[in-house]
């Protein structure tokens, strides 16, 4: 049973910010932390070199596509192995639409994600017949299957070469990096406004309700199979959007970008961020930027060679994850406010024994475990 959100978040009891007080209404509460979250960004991104906001403008797109993957498979329950075949579709139309026609940025933008929405519209479909395996299975083949689909109509998505993309020119003396960086992060929280009131609103308790018992929900009077068509359309309009960014950042679109290890790495940060947690896909992202650049460093160190750091780089995220699942079941966020909450309450004067193991939230679930049975 979920709990009513306070208007008042008590942080700390010895602090000299005792309470931040927010609307009751999540609307209103989420555009706040989002509108503080632009301030901040903006600061950081103003104070970094080029390349670091080429970094941050990258953790702001996969955001968006962890933030609909976690909504898929988090909050409804279904697995998906196929999100990269999402973000190529956005990104080729996106691609497409900058080769061979003139409209607007927002309008190519809003066709990448109808386009994706469209293809997750059809994966939907057939995929409310299957659970657990044999849906990672299906959506498997799909990152499997796109990639040959761009190199046999090479003539129309440039085969290796791929198709070129161009960046909004950007106002003043603003970098076409940091400017880049500003569009990515402005839709990252645009998305994560949008989700934060999708899942306040029946339709979050519907997709919650559906993912812990297919039975109960259809005896509640919910559709259980138009619940999960929609929650699949809608983390495949956000991976699209993700894609349509990611291509920007490239400026080339190809079907090297979009690799089967994609896929799996965006379920892996998921599941690292916090499953069901859209603050958690920050941390994920973060992850899946960084990562590969510590690895590439790490195999330069030892002088492996550069073929060896792409598999490095799969090894090391490997290992987080497992490293994290021992010691944050819940993933980092989980982790992070479990452990805020022990401190607050030993900071308030109580000192009880506190459990090994963070109890996991309402809409959190591992993976390992399934009621399709």
């Amino acid at each position: 049973m979920t709990q009513a959100v306070p208007s008042a978040v008590r942080l700390d009891g010895g602090s000299w910010l005792r309470r931040i007080r927010l609307p009751a209404q999540p609307l209103g509460r989420h555009l706040i932390l989002a509108l503080g979250g632009a301030v901040v960004l903006y600061l950081v991104t103003s104070a970094l070199s080029p390349y670091n906001d080429y970094e941050v403008g990258e953790i702001a797109l996969y955001v968006i596509a962890l933030a609909g993957l976690s909504l898929l498979t988090g909050v409804n329950g279904q697995i998906s192995l196929g999100h990269g075949a999402f973000m190529a579709v956005g990104a080729y139309t996106t691609a497409l639409l900058m080769t061979h026609t003139h409209v607007n940025f927002i309008l190519e933008l809003l066709a990448a994600i109808a386009s994706a929405a469209v293809l997750g519209l059809l994966i939907g479909i057939p995929a409310t017949r299957l659970k657990g395996p044999y849906l990672a299975g299906m959506t498997l083949l799909l990152a499997l299957a796109l990639p040959p689909i761009a190199d046999k109509w090479s003539g129309t998505f440039g085969g290796d070469q791929g198709l070129t993309t161009t960046v909004p020119a950007a106002p003043g003396s603003v970098n076409p990096e940091r400017w880049l960086a500003w569009i990515q992060i402005m839709g990252a929280l645009v998305t994560l406004v949008l989700l934060a009131n999708l899942l306040r609103s029946r339709f979050g308790r519907t997709f919650r309700a559906v993912r812990d018992d297919e039975i109960a929900a259809s005896l509640a009077g919910i559709h259980v199979a138009r619940t999960k068509v929609t929650a699949f359309v809608i983390s495949a309009a956000c991976a699209g959007l993700a894609g349509a960014f990611l291509g920007l950042s490239t400026g080339v679109v190809n079907t090297g970008e979009f690799p089967l290890t994609l896929s799996i790495q965006l379920l892996a940060a998921m599941v690292l961020g916090g499953t069901g947690s859209l603050m958690g896909m920050w941390w994920g992202a973060i992850l899946l930027v960084y990562l590969p650049q510590w690895s590439t460093s790490l195999s330069g160190h030892f002088s492996l060679g550069s073929g060896a750091s792409a598999y490095l780089a799969t090894i090391i995220f490997g290992v987080v994850l497992i490293v994290v699942m021992i010691a944050a079941p819940t993933g980092i966020q989980g982790g992070l406010r479990w452990s805020w909450g022990r401190i607050s309450h030993y900071r308030s004067g109580s000192h009880s024994i506190s459990p090994r193991v963070p109890p996991r939230p309402d809409d959190s679930r591992p993976l390992s475990r399934s009621h399709d049975t």
